[in-house]
């Protein structure tokens, strides 16, 4: 068997994410409709904005950790502006910290996680880890895990996963494309920017996944492109694959 190169996204793609994102979310929006009884503020326009903040956030700043809590900060002060409420210190300090608390959850593997890296490993082939966000708290989620078996140091972390930073990537690794995949749940970052590098692509789509990694693959394969269902059915995909 031919050995391949694997990069592997973290987050929603080895181990849960956004669901930890959904759960303070919905807190916030508690508050928010507490603090804002008889406004009329619904869930939905809390969300909304918070949600535009949040991903205006990410492109000047990439996914570094501050960017969630101050999401909420901000979403607080639009809509004291718009209802013409008193802010205080107190009430934003209680947002900052409770958007921190997303950060305080223990990380959960998907499951079948630690067979399908051990698979793949023992098959031969070289595994990386190529993630975005904080190196601190993507590290503590790659050592709570115990991922460093798989990866050792074949480690990326960037706080913007883009096309430019999978060509750097690319050419510092000196990877061959035509034997180079990339696995992940996010269109924007993972798929995309493997398929406009020429290499292979597998999308493990999560359901209700966050709309920042979403969109349209409009780039034509210049090798294989999978959409599967579960994290499990990755060495069976590419073992049948190369065999071709």
């Amino acid at each position: 068997m031919r050995e391949q190169t694997i990069l592997f996204d973290l987050d929603d793609t080895l181990a849960h994410c956004n669901k930890y994102f959904d759960i303070v979310i919905e807190q916030f929006t508690d508050v928010m409709k507490t603090w804002y009884a008889g406004q009329r503020l619904t869930e939905k326009d809390i969300r909304h904005k918070q949600q535009e903040i949040d991903l205006a956030g990410i492109h000047i700043h990439g996914f570094k950790p501050e960017r969630f809590p101050q999401s909420f900060v901000e979403t607080y002060q639009w809509f004291a502006e718009r209802f013409n409420r008193p802010t205080s210190e107190g009430e934003e300090a209680f947002l900052t910290d409770l958007g921190n608390t997303v950060y305080a959850y223990t990380v959960e593997p998907f499951p079948q996680m630690n067979e399908t890296l051990l698979r793949l490993q023992e098959e031969g082939h070289r595994l990386y880890l190529y993630t975005g966000g904080d190196a601190g708290i993507q590290m503590k989620k790659v050592k709570d895990l115990g991922l460093t078996q798989y990866f050792d140091d074949r480690i990326f972390i960037t706080v913007h996963k883009s096309r430019e930073f999978m060509e750097t990537i690319m050419a510092e690794q000196r990877f061959d494309r035509e034997r180079t995949w990339m696995i992940g749940n996010s269109v924007k970052t993972d798929v995309l920017p493997a398929l406009h590098a020429g290499i292979h692509a597998i999308h493990i789509p999560v359901p209700g996944d966050w709309v920042y990694n979403t969109g349209t693959v409009d780039v034509q394969p210049k090798g294989a492109f999978y959409r599967l269902n579960e994290l499990q059915e990755v060495p069976d995909t590419i073992q049948t694959y190369i065999r071709k």
